[in-house]
């Protein structure tokens, strides 16, 4: 088994970190948190407790995983993306209500994505750098913008889909996209 820690990173005794799992400096991995195997945890990144990462997933520098959010296997985040936990935050208030939020399998966050709490990124889709998502993502779908809207459909290599089905990057055919 091998683990990477950077000498800066802060990695609670409760965390638990999988086997080739990458952990760069000044990340912060909060207690009770499981990082799966073969992932890459960026610079400056914050995981809070008992958050549940899969394996294979690549976390770009600068994101903020906070309580309540579950990410299945081979997941991208891009740099600078942030999830919400709580539709009330106040400073001042000891009512916070975790909403949890799901990101499935093999779907990408684009650089400084925010996404809302409550929602769920469906398989395989694609959300826009700087998109903000307030619903839930249908899986393989390609979305952008304030607040975030479908644009198209992704194949799972991540190319996008003409309007007969066909990815315009490797060839595959979805019968279930063709418009």
């Amino acid at each position: 088994m091998s683990v990477f820690i950077h000498s800066t990173a802060e990695v609670d005794p409760g965390a638990t970190v999988g086997q080739d799992t990458k952990v760069w400096n000044q990340a912060q991995l909060r207690e009770g948190c499981v990082v799966g195997n073969y992932c890459n945890i960026g610079k400056n990144c914050y995981i809070d407790f008992d958050v549940k990462i899969g394996n294979r997933v690549k976390i770009q520098n600068n994101v903020s995983i906070f309580h309540g959010v579950q990410i299945e296997d081979e997941v991208f985040i891009g740099p600078s993306v942030t999830f919400t936990n709580d539709f009330y935050p106040r400073a001042c208030s000891s009512e916070w209500e975790i909403c949890p939020t799901t990101v499935k399998r093999g779907s990408s966050i684009g650089a400084n994505a925010t996404i809302i709490c409550g929602n769920t990124i469906g398989e395989y889709a694609m959300v826009g750098a700087g998109s903000v998502i307030t619903q839930d993502v249908p899986p393989y779908a390609l979305v952008v913008g304030n607040p975030a809207r479908q644009i198209g459909w992704v194949c799972e290599c991540g190319g996008r889909l003409d309007t007969k089905g066909y990815c315009t990057k490797c060839g595959r055919y979805y019968e279930e996209f063709k418009q």
